[in-house]
């Protein structure tokens, strides 16, 4: 029952546990290093805490007017942009979830027939431009409040400028 082959296999079993630990806690001791020295021996600072004691450098940020991002969108990436719009809106004249987007540039507010728009939405008048457009995709709830299009809207304004230059193209 007890035999010696038993006991080289039970010392066997452990000795090769043993040896797995050693050469795992060796691969991630040479993979992450715990001395705070790096190349050369000079210490290196992993992150700064700021502290307020600082001078605060504070960079010029170049606003860019949507007119002038529109002067350069391209249409072609405005069309992938469209894709996110693809799931209620159609270019084709037809109506979807969302009114038909096909000449929607100078067209009223709500003015698409057939379709049964929210009454913040008839009720808000004006017509598409670039401006509106820019306001509108930004955030439509906040746009137009108690309209019904559930879109979060497009926060990059290089992707607005480059869907309002889609619509352009597609309005004549």
């Amino acid at each position: 029952m007890f035999n010696t082959m038993t006991l080289t296999k039970i010392v066997g079993g452990i000795c090769g546990t043993f040896l797995i630990f050693l050469l795992g806690n060796w691969a991630a001791s040479s993979i992450y290093a715990m001395d705070a020295t790096g190349h050369d021996g000079e210490h290196v600072q992993a992150y700064v805490i700021a502290t307020g004691d600082e001078e605060v450098v504070e960079e010029e940020v170049v606003e860019v007017s949507f007119e002038e991002l529109l002067a350069s969108a391209d249409a072609g990436k405005g069309e992938k942009v469209f894709g996110k719009c693809k799931a209620c809106h159609k270019v084709d004249g037809s109506n979807s979830t969302g009114p038909h987007l096909d000449g929607v540039f100078g067209r009223e507010l709500a003015s698409v027939d057939g379709f049964a728009y929210s009454d913040a939405m008839s009720s808000h008048g004006g017509a598409w431009d670039a401006e509106a457009l820019n306001v509108y995709l930004t955030s439509p709830k906040d746009a137009i409040p108690g309209n019904k299009m559930s879109f979060a809207g497009l926060k990059k304004i290089e992707d607005r400028a480059n869907l309002v230059a889609y619509l352009q193209s597609i309005s004549g």
